[in-house]
């Protein structure tokens, strides 16, 4: 029997693995998010492993013949700002939500998740996957006041780049390129795919 556990209290993280069906328990990771690299790519792919990590620590020796698998997860917006690449997390405060939205406006940012599974299998190493994917996202306008409007309700506060696609933000999407999946918080089909070579 395959165990799956969600290294992560996020409700998108959740719904999106429900969504295909996934019966997975939930194990939050607590501890300091330590970036030592650069490209975002390689940051999110970090982050997730660190999660991912940690809660392995909590499940290994209690396989019995079974499998778990930890799913670690992490989400930021980079935003190309003349020669230098912006890290856009969760907002610290209503002043970070309104700058990161007035750069992100009219305009294109990418999106990146990471993901590791880490595999423990009773008397076998573990064994660490991860990957990340990239979506593009393109955004219409966005007034002073169209952007005080949003962060009034409060939808911003816990959203890389300061913003929900899936909420009153989409009003404010004009396209993207790739997994819409990933910009909610998981590219769940490349993680099902991942899953199934397991």
């Amino acid at each position: 029997m395959i165990r799956y556990i969600l290294a992560s209290g996020s409700p998108r993280r959740k719904e999106l693995l429900g969504q295909i069906g996934l019966q997975f328990e939930i194990s939050v990771a607590t501890g300091e998010e330590i970036i030592t690299k650069e490209k975002p790519c390689e940051i999110v792919e970090e982050l997730s492993r660190q999660k991912a990590l940690e809660v392995a620590e909590r499940y290994i020796g209690q396989q019995r013949g079974d499998t778990d698998v930890i799913i670690g997860a992490d989400t930021i917006v980079a935003f190309e700002n003349g020669s230098k690449t912006e890290i856009m997390g969760k907002p610290k405060d209503a002043a970070d939500a309104k700058r990161m939205l007035k750069l992100i406006q009219n305009n294109t940012h990418q999106v990146y998740t990471g993901v590791t599974l880490v595999v423990l299998k009773e008397n076998e190493e573990k064994k660490i996957i991860t990957f990340h994917e990239k979506t593009e996202v393109n955004m219409y306008p966005m007034s002073d006041e169209q952007i005080d409007a949003y962060i009034a309700t409060g939808e911003c506060d816990d959203k890389a780049g300061a913003y929900a696609i899936q909420g009153r933000c989409g009003a404010y999407i004009k396209g993207i390129s790739g997994d819409y999946n990933n910009v909610v918080g998981l590219p769940i089909g490349r993680l099902y795919q991942e899953l199934i070579k397991l």
